[in-house]
């Protein structure tokens, strides 16, 4: 009889681990096969399992057996993670980091900003009990509750592990590592305890979890429901690769996914410096970027509070404190609530926004709670078969255009280029140098879609784009797919000016154009009294 699947953190099928069935009568052994499938000729009921396998933590968990309904194993591989909880706090509050590690290990909590800086050595951690400090994940789809570290046997108050945020808001890192040579960093959002600056900047981490598939799902991997068999080759089964029209989304509802998971995709390793290049699929449009912008403000002197766009949906942050707020490189998914209170401080409270990003605002998401969000994705086939809608946001709400003054199209997408200047004598180019038909943006840290400031995503003027919207310089991507530079100014005294394009802030440090470009906004976004354009 079938009895369940074993799979690892990626609901990746583990062949070969040895499992216990006990109940009060007797016991009986298995072992996983190929697929991960477990076959044990037992009847239903309530069993305590043993699953061990080398190179796994072991584990026991009750559980009960019913033919008709196979139960999914979870293990979870000798590795280095961890994350703090929560993930966004504000200064002087206080978060539990949650460490996973075969053995021990040594924690560091720096600040990136320009430069990497130590901010306190936090301690070596280790336990008494044989591979104390390897955590244990929940069987079945976690990516919907949480890994739950530090539940089980940290019941001693003394065995929690606290933080306290440090007085300057900014994003932080966690560095550890064993002597062994295991090393893993995972970042941390410290917003002020109240505003300081007139600047405010949105980490985009809901653009993170969306694309966090720890626990085997994503937005992206899985992202309705976890399938019934573990993976054993994604070419093959994911519906990711299988679909022939190459639609992500195809269903009308979408399974939760919890923030309460660590981020091997935010990872920054040890010695990278905020000038190096970004490798990676993953790294180039999420907080490792990022960073890039946030090292480019102290560079070039602009202070500013950082805050999690959590914070801005739940309250934590308020718009009116500030004159700018800063959205960067992909801040892709947004609840409405967080649309519509950027929108009405833009449009009827003088505030000025800067979207140093590609591919923003363009999906709905729901919060359950303040750790779970549900991801609006819908039925792509007939948003594409209508024609009309923009955006996932467009079906549901309306299009980000609107707020942006652009909208993200498939045009030139995995493609990176320069931009071409279409109106020299606009402010924005102030000592730039630059003159209509110039290029600007050839150097980037993109590694992933190198060639660009205008690239990997870009977002382009349309139908719904503010009255008086301006095109100030276009990408030249192939398939006319350049990323639209694009601004705004309103009644109000409020503004937007948008740059259309995820790898902007890859290339702030290193392109003198764009550094300028986005100083003399800033400058001019800043400056109370001024007029936008």
């Amino acid at each position: 009889m079938l009895i369940g699947y074993v799979s690892d953190e990626r609901f990746v099928a583990i062949p070969g681990v040895l499992l216990e069935f006990e109940d009060e009568n007797a016991s009986y052994e298995a072992r996983s096969s190929a697929s991960g499938a477990v076959h044990a000729d037992i009847p239903d009921g309530s069993y305590r399992v043993t699953l061990n396998k080398p190179g796994y933590g072991a584990k026991r968990v009750q559980m009960t057996v019913r033919s008709d309904e196979p139960y999914q194993f979870r293990l979870l591989a000798d590795c280095l993670l961890g994350y703090p909880w929560p993930k966004w706090v504000k200064s002087g509050e206080q978060a539990e980091f949650r460490v996973h590690s075969p053995e021990a290990y040594e924690l560091e909590l720096w600040r990136y900003g320009l430069k990497k800086e130590l901010i306190k050595k936090l301690g070596w951690y280790d336990e008494h009990g044989p591979r104390a400090t390897v955590q244990i994940t929940p069987d079945g789809d976690y990516s919907r509750t949480g890994v739950e570290w530090n539940k089980f046997g940290y019941a001693d108050p003394t065995l929690k592990q606290f933080v306290t945020a440090p007085e300057r808001s900014g994003l932080y890192y966690f560095h550890a590592r064993t002597k062994s040579g295991l090393y893993f960093s995972f970042p941390w959002i410290v917003a002020p305890a109240k505003p300081t600056n007139k600047l405010a900047v949105l980490a985009s981490n809901i653009t993170w979890n969306a694309y966090n598939a720890f626990g085997g799902r994503s937005n992206y991997i899985n992202a309705d429901q976890l399938p019934s068999v573990p993976i054993v080759n994604s070419r093959q089964e994911l519906h990711r690769y299988t679909e022939a029209n190459c639609v992500n989304y195809a269903m009308s509802a979408y399974a939760p996914l919890s923030f309460e998971r660590p981020e091997s995709i935010n990872l920054i390793p040890e010695h990278e410096q905020v000038t190096d290049p970004i490798e990676g699929r993953a790294a180039c449009h999420i907080a490792p970027a990022e960073w890039r912008l946030l090292g480019w403000l102290e560079r070039e002197g602009f202070e500013y509070d950082l805050y999690a766009e959590t914070q801005l949906h739940f309250g934590q942050l308020n718009l009116d404190d500030y004159r700018v707020l800063v959205i960067s490189t992909h801040p892709e998914y947004w609840s409405r609530e967080m649309y519509y209170k950027v929108k009405e401080w833009v449009q009827e409270k003088g505030g000025r926004l800067l979207y140093l990003g590609g591919n923003g605002v363009n999906c709905e998401v729901e919060f359950l709670d303040d750790s779970t969000m549900v991801v609006n994705n819908g039925d792509e086939r007939e948003r594409l078969r209508h024609g009309v809608e923009e955006s996932r946001l467009h079906t549901r709400v309306e299009s980000e255009a609107n707020l942006l003054g652009v909208v993200f199209t498939t045009a030139g997408v995995m493609t990176s280029a320069p931009y071409q200047v279409m109106q020299a004598e606009h402010w924005v180019f102030a000592g730039t140098g630059l003159v209509n038909g110039d290029t600007f943006g050839e150097e980037s840290l993109h590694q992933r879609c190198p060639g660009g400031a205008s690239g990997h995503e870009t977002d382009k003027m349309s139908v719904n784009s503010p009255a008086g919207t301006q095109l100030l310089a276009k990408g030249l991507n192939p398939d006319d797919g350049g990323a639209h530079m694009t601004i705004y100014d309103t009644q109000s005294g409020g503004g937007a000016f948008s740059v259309g394009s995820i790898t902007w802030p890859s290339s702030i440090l290193v392109d003198d154009a764009v550094s300028r470009i986005t100083a003399n906004v800033l400058n001019r976004f800043l400056g109370e009294g001024e007029a936008n354009a």
